[in-house]
Formats: C-alpha cells, structure tokens, sequence
C-alpha cells in the first residue's frame, strides 16, 4: 500500500459477509487494480461464515487494512468499526453519540481522482441501525442520512468538486436518497441482498451496488465532463501476486477452509441437495421444539439462518454458514402494551424479516415467548431464562439423519 497512486475511478464492494471460501479472486483483484483505483466498501464486511466465527474478525480486519481506502460501518460488523486502525479508515455522516450528538466516526474522506477533488462520506438507514444488536448500539443513535449529507455538504462545498455516498442502506432507500440530495454524484449502495444491482439514473446522480458477498464489485470512474458506472465480478483468474501481507491472509483462510470442512453426518432428505429454505427448517424446527419443550409459543425470524446449498453431508462449514451469529434459544417477556394481541407482537417484529410463529394462530394471551437472544434482546423485554440451547445446536439434529427423526 506504499508509493504514490494516481486515482481515476472507485470500486465498491458490499455485504461479503466474511465470504471467504472463495476469496483469491476478490484479493488479486483488488490488489491489482488499486494503482489506480479508491477501494471502498459499503458495510458487513463482518460475519455471516464460519471464517468469521473461527477467526473472531481478524481475517477481515487484516483485508480491510490491507486493501480498502474508505469503508461504511454495516449493522454486522458494527463493534470492530470502532477499533483502531479500522476506525481511521471508516467514515459516517449520520452516526452519531446519543447523548452529545458529536458523530461517531470521520464524517468525510477527500482524496483527488483524475482533475476533481471528490468528497466520499457514508451513510447507515434506520433500519440497518436498529438491526445492530442493542448492547453494541447503546449510547448511539443515527441522524436522518439526507438531512446529515446536507450538512456535510454545506460545511465542505467549497472545498470538493463531486460528492460519493456509501450507503448501508437498501436500494430503495438510495433512490430516494439521490432524489433528496441532487447535490451527489454517485450513490455505491448496501444492505440490501436484493437483486438490485443498476446503475440506476435519478437525476444527475448515478445509484448502483456491487454483487454481494465477495462475488464482484460496482466501479465508477470519472470521465471527462460526467461519471460513468457499471458492476463486475471478480475475475476467476489472475495474474496478479499477492504481497506479502495478505499472502498470509490468504493462508489463514486455508487453514480455517480445512477446519470448516470437518463433516457432522448426513443431510436429512427433506434439505439434501438443494438451496436451504430457510421457513422449511425454522417451521420445523418450531414444531419440534414446541413439542418437545412444552413450549406455549415459539417466534423465529428468517434472517437469523442464512441459505446454503447443502450437498449429502453437512459440514461443520455448512452449519456455521446456516446459523452464522450464535444464537442462544431463550425464553423472552413480552411487552406488557403486546400480551394481549398476537397480531400486533408480529406486526412489531416483523422489522426483523419474515417470522415463522407455532402454532399459527399465536395464542390469544401471551407473556412470554420462545425466541433467539437477539430478538428477546433488541426487540421484546428481555430474556426470562436461557432454553439450555443454541440455535445451531437445535438444528443439527433437524438437519442430519439419525435415531431422532
């Protein structure tokens, strides 16, 4: 990362998830082309694999570090964004301290690409926020992302010749965002998993998203009187060596790619040879659950599991893919204003991503119900006590044939 550089374009990944069993195409790329290229990312760079929970972030950190230039916090992730040096390079216009309102992170990065003076800041949704887990948001909350980049605007206008937004926000939202603030040039979107990808043309500013998770890049790049955008993937090959520094990278995910493979048992018929679906195993999972606990209610949301193409043995790789941020089944309060109306408990946790409920309809009257952690924590009262399991624990059992089905 030393020696002078001559900037003509920017690429922006989003969402790799610590997608890392493919990864030397997304580095050799990356390291061969930023000669002349600003290298970003859009948020979620952590979790969401086993690299992740076997390598407790450090693989991320050490790419981030060695590649990126400006990157935006993600709701996955949230907590490393605020640990030295990936705190240098992270940047957020609308994160800001609860209390103070003093904001969390570097509002902007200027950097000059070809004869401009580009600004580039980021921005996170409300939606994206609230997904962080409550313990590693307190004392945080976000501004409104276009009212923030207005403010930004006006306190540096003079000094940029073009603005660049990274959003972790939704395509949708970035839409609206680039209606609200004609003022952008480019909008490199996040969050949103959709198959949404543009580039997009609202006015004068271009909103466009790379492929997600460690498949490919969006690239934008400065022509002589306008920007101009288009998405990639990665090349399968390259010529490119790997420096030194993330060499070593690359042989710790090698040496996590072994342990990963390790295999548990069989794939059960019902999930064998196909894309997981994730209502399938969690509506089964429920009644299961329900029948062996003695449990009055179960709500699970969707977005706790992550869907995996299963093959006739499942991996302990697989597994941790499937369930990626160690869940814990607890027992959760309901809100007092909730117990008395299923529809409107749903309707509340319903922000998280689809539900699967047992049984189906909820029971009239509820005070507590089974849950993940996550949920009982950041979205009902709390936890009464743990269930003694883990979410991944749980669907073992559902996923691999044995004495139990």
């Amino acid at each position: 990362m030393t020696g002078p550089r001559t900037l003509r374009r920017i690429a922006a990944t989003t969402d790799v998830h610590s997608s890392f069993d493919d990864a030397l195409p997304m580095l050799t790329h990356l390291h061969d082309i930023r000669r002349d290229t600003l290298i970003v990312d859009c948020g979620d760079f952590f979790e969401g694999s086993g690299y992740y929970r076997l390598g407790h972030g450090r693989i991320e950190t050490a790419i981030l570090l060695g590649l990126y230039d400006v990157i935006a916090p993600g709701n996955h992730g949230w907590i490393h964004h605020f640990e030295s040096p990936v705190r240098d390079i992270t940047v957020c216009a609308n994160a800001v301290d609860a209390a103070t309102g003093q904001p969390l992170f570097r509002r902007l990065h200027t950097t000059r690409i070809g004869e401009q003076r580009v600004a580039i800041t980021a921005v996170i949704g409300s939606q994206a926020f609230r997904s962080i887990p409550i313990d590693q948001r307190a004392g945080h909350r976000v501004t409104e992302p276009a009212q923030a980049l207005r403010e930004v605007m006006l306190a540096h206008h003079d000094e940029v010749d073009a603005w660049v937004v990274l959003s972790h926000s939704g395509f949708d939202e970035d839409r609206e965002l680039a209606a609200a603030c004609p003022f952008l040039d480019v909008i490199f979107a996040g969050h949103c998993h959709s198959d949404q990808y543009g580039p997009t043309q609202v006015g004068e500013t271009l909103v466009l998203k790379g492929h997600e998770l460690g498949v490919g890049y969006a690239l934008a790049e400065l022509a002589p009187t306008r920007w101009t955008a288009h998405n990639a993937r990665f090349p399968g090959t390259s010529t490119a060596a790997l420096p030194a520094h993330l060499a070593s990278v690359h042989d710790r995910i090698e040496d996590l790619r072994d342990r990963l493979a390790l295999p548990i048992g069989a794939v059960a018929k019902p999930y064998r040879g196909r894309l997981l679906d994730r209502r399938l195993l969690l509506g089964n999972l429920a009644t299961r659950l329900r029948t062996a606990l003695g449990i009055q209610a179960i709500v699970l949301n969707e977005t706790a599991l992550r869907s995996t193409q299963l093959n006739d043995v499942l991996t302990f790789g697989d597994l941790l893919a499937i369930e990626p941020f160690n869940n814990q089944l607890v027992n959760a309060r309901v809100p007092e204003t909730l117990r008395n109306s299923p529809h409107a408990l749903l309707a509340h946790l319903t922000s998280t991503g689809p539900l699967v409920a047992e049984p189906t309809p909820l029971p009239p009257e509820l005070s507590t119900v089974l849950t993940t952690d996550y949920l009982a924590e950041s979205y009902l009262d709390g936890r009464t006590h743990q269930a003694g399991l883990r979410l991944r624990q749980a669907l073992q059992q559902i996923l691999t044939e044995g004495p139990h089905r």
